[in-house]
């Protein structure tokens, strides 16, 4: 597992072969942060990583410069390994809360489902790459805008499989494939304000 770009630029992780998880392949994540870049900027952003997995997306979100990432893992070994990683790009951080690159890394040890029902902050960017066979997968995208965890103007990357098509959803921007993996992404969007004029029967 490697580092992109950014102040970790190069760096590697080896994934323990015992894992199930399957890191978003770098010819995928090079290209869908290519495209992010005309989206939003990194820098000093706010991100959450949910269904974090080896933590692939939050090392990459941290070395481009996010002053805060939360990562979302249910896996304990997976859990483990994505501290680890924290740890060794800064060695002295605590536990629960570790200096990452340019910004505070956040590792959580839970459901996703349960962390987003009942989260209160808001995102400048969200990522979620949940197992391509997860019941609930197609609920994913709805539930993230219910729950309003995007800041305005926010983006939601979606990673799925082929026979997922979120083109019908009102947030939806657009779609990329990359060999097998696809990426839906979606937008928050400011609402209206609301007239305090009276209405004229």
């Amino acid at each position: 597992m490697r580092i992109i770009t950014g102040k970790y630029k190069g760096r590697h992780f080896d994934i323990p072969r015992s894992f199930k998880a399957r890191p978003t392949t770098d010819f995928a994540k090079e290209n869908i942060f290519n495209v992010l870049n005309g989206y939003i900027d990194f820098e000093d952003a706010t991100a959450l990583d949910l269904f974090a997995g080896t933590g692939s997306i939050s090392l990459e979100l941290l070395s481009r410069g996010c002053k805060q990432v939360v990562s979302v893992e249910a896996d304990r070994d997976h859990y483990r390994f994505i501290c680890e990683c924290l740890k060794k790009l800064s060695p002295d951080n605590s536990p629960s809360h570790r200096e990452g690159a340019q910004g505070l890394a956040t590792p959580i040890r839970g459901d996703v489902f349960r962390f987003v029902k009942s989260c209160h902050q808001q995102f400048d960017f969200i990522f979620a790459d949940p197992p391509y066979a997860l019941p609930e997968l197609a609920k994913i995208p709805d539930l993230i805008f219910e729950k309003q965890l995007l800041k305005e103007d926010g983006v939601f990357v979606f990673e799925h499989g082929k026979q997922n098509d979120f083109s019908a959803h009102p947030n939806f921007v657009e779609h990329r494939q990359y060999g097998s993996v696809n990426f839906s992404i979606f937008k928050a969007t400011a609402k209206p304000a609301e007239s305090d004029s009276p209405t004229v029967a």
